[in-house]
């Protein structure tokens, strides 16, 4: 068994690992910090949680209580990452960061995309990224992960497998993606409040939304990318525009037997004919892919949904952490969505 700390335990993200942890044979949570929230009983704030968790209460962070854990979560923004990583990494078993501080392979990006200046650029080559469906031989006994961002894990594994199969061209790759309001994370935002998102549908992040050097690093492709909030709680569709490669004519069987050859053995990744929903993946750590080509404008369309909390962050993570500590790979993890 696992003495798991979740650091950021109280947003949505860690408050998903609580809920994924509850279910893993091999896990136990010893410690959850909530600085906002610290003495509170987690139950109080997540109702959902009082059968499993009737007694945990959210902690301040002490650097003594994390270093006794064998698997740190790091839940937390991204320049509080940056700067607990260096105390954690190397001195327990595992670290699996969820922010976006260790993902980008090249540090001179995050002045442009996320505001601030990297200083663990050495940090940066020791982590491993958390795909595994991508970067499964790197994260075997990895004792740090950089989990991907939700966006990223829909349009990469959409994306990633056509690109390295010469299937579609790299240059000029359109992503528009939508996500539930869960992804704008737990603190109240005038953007993100019910009165905002109710009976709307907006796109943000025009032409610099910070998630897209990281697909262009994953998938090796030149991507436009546009987000949009969807007035739901979670969930992420990416519908995904690409140029063949090298003026050829794929068919749709075609494009779709390449993605499903790509990820035959993969158990949470299904591709098939059927249009993906974001309920069909509700709670789940699925992805669902379909793939069309389309002779009369010349273009491939391939489209992705997923859970933004489950395999899109948290569930993500937990796979991540499954690999890289040699346990059952699906392990904590469900395949089946909720539904209705």
């Amino acid at each position: 068994m696992y003495k798991v700390g979740i650091l950021g335990a109280s947003g949505f993200t860690g408050v998903e690992l609580l809920r994924l942890c509850a279910q893993h044979p091999d896990f136990d949570v010893v410690y959850a910090t909530g600085d906002s929230q610290a003495g509170t009983r987690a139950a109080s704030v997540y109702p959902s949680l009082s059968t499993r968790y009737p007694n945990l209460v959210f902690s301040q962070f002490e650097l003594e209580s994390a270093l006794e854990c064998d698997v740190v979560f790091l839940c937390l923004p991204h320049e509080a990452a940056l700067e607990l990583a260096p105390q954690l990494v190397g001195k327990v078993r595992l670290v699996v960061d969820l922010s976006a501080a260790f993902r980008l392979r090249d540090t001179s990006l995050y002045p442009r995309w996320y505001g601030f200046e990297h200083d663990q650029p050495q940090l940066v080559t020791k982590a491993v990224y958390g795909l595994p469906e991508l970067y499964r031989s790197q994260l075997v006994g990895a004792n740090f992960v950089a989990t991907p961002g939700c966006y990223v894990t829909a349009a990469s594994l959409a994306l990633a497998p056509l690109v390295a199969g010469e299937v579609i061209d790299p240059n000029g790759v359109i992503v528009d993606a939508a996500s539930g309001v869960s992804g704008a994370g737990r603190s109240l935002k005038a953007s993100s409040m019910f009165t905002s998102v109710d009976e709307d549908f907006t796109a943000y992040g025009l032409l610099d939304h910070r998630h897209t050097p990281e697909m262009e690093q994953v998938t090796g492709a030149k991507i436009l990318f546009t987000p949009h909030l969807a007035p739901m709680n979670r969930g992420i569709l990416a519908t995904c525009y690409a140029r063949p490669f090298g003026g050829t004519t794929p068919t749709t069987p075609g494009v779709l037997a390449a993605l499903a050859k790509a990820y035959a053995k993969e158990s949470f990744v299904s591709v098939s004919p059927t249009i993906p929903s974001t309920k069909a993946t509700l709670g789940t750590n699925s992805v669902h892919l379909t793939a069309r080509y389309d002779e009369r404008s010349g273009y491939v369309v391939v489209l992705a949904a997923l859970d933004n909390l489950t395999k899109g962050a948290s569930g993500g993570a937990m796979q991540a952490a499954n690999v890289a500590l040699g346990l059952d790979e699906q392990s904590g993890l469900s395949h089946v969505g909720l539904y209705p």
